[in-house]
Formats: structure tokens, C-alpha cells, sequence
């Protein structure tokens, strides 16, 4: 019984840089309440049309944006800079948002090496914020699995 409990222990340490990439280090509940800025332009709405949270639709639907490539929501019409670097294989994780979330255009031009605009004009003046917010964004998309979270990111 001992040797089995110290074996899972061990698998869970090891284990534990993968679950980690699935999940947000930030607090949902401050990040809902984060999200009342980001309602301008962007809804919530899960893969059935449940609203998640009402919003405008000047931005894509931030459902499910854990993983997913930039820039590659169909029928949504992104700034070339950010359909380039989507292009390069780049998902969103937590790194990832918060550098977007804090400069848009500078993100695009760090990442591309030339001067780049972002349509998306809004930035968070915290970071803390924008961890809180990447939190509540997985909290309310759907689930990913360790091992599939780990791979696109």
C-alpha cells in the first residue's frame, strides 16, 4: 500500500508541468468581472448558441479559446498581422492572451519583427487582469484534456 501511494504521488509530480499547461493560474471570479470590458465587442457563446456571457459581436466569440490558432475563427475578418502569426502555428494560451490582451499591435509587431496594427484597439492596463480573464475564458469553454492542451501549446 505504502509503495502505491508513493508511485501515484511521484506520477502526480511528474505529471504535473502537463496539467498545468491545461489550466489558467489566474482567478475566474475576478476574471468575470474583468469581462464586463471585453462585452464592447466580444460574446461568449458555447458550440450549442448558449449565451455565456451577452455581448457584441465586433470580435470573435472568445468560447473555446483555449488551443485555438489566432486568428482563425471562420467568417471573422482579422487584421493580416494577426492571420500571419496564426499562420505560424501560434494557439492561445496564458502567455500568449496576456501579452495580447496588454498591447494588441505591439504583440503583432514583437511577434512578426515589422510594424503591425491590431483591430483590436481595447488594452488591459494590468496584467493581473489579463491572467484573471485568461482564467475565466478556460473556466467557461469547454474541457480540454491534459495531454491534447499540452500538445497545442
Amino acid at each position: 500500500m505504502k509503495l502505491t501511494v508513493t508511485s501515484f504521488a511521484a506520477a502526480l509530480l511528474l505529471a504535473g508541468p502537463v496539467f498545468a499547461d491545461a489550466h489558467a493560474s489566474g482567478d475566474a471570479a475576478a476574471g468575470e468581472d474583468a469581462f464586463k470590458n471585453c462585452k464592447t465587442c466580444h460574446a461568449i457563446i458555447d458550440a450549442e448558441g448558449t449565451e455565456i456571457q451577452r455581448g457584441a459581436k465586433v470580435g470573435p466569440n472568445l468560447y473555446g479559446v483555449l488551443g485555438r490558432q489566432l486568428g482563425s475563427v471562420e467568417d471573422f475578418r482579422y487584421s493580416d498581422g494577426l492571420v500571419a502569426v496564426g499562420e505560424t502555428g501560434v494557439v492561445w494560451d496564458e502567455a500568449t492572451f496576456v501579452a495580447w490582451t496588454l498591447d494588441p499591435s505591439a504583440y503583432l509587431s514583437d511577434t512578426l519583427g515589422s510594424r503591425e496594427r491590431s483591430k483590436m484597439t481595447y488594452k488591459l492596463r494590468d496584467e493581473e487582469d489579463a491572467i484573471n480573464l485568461w482564467a475565466y475564458l478556460v473556466s467557461v469553454g469547454p474541457e480540454v484534456d491534459a495531454e491534447e492542451a499540452a500538445v497545442s501549446n
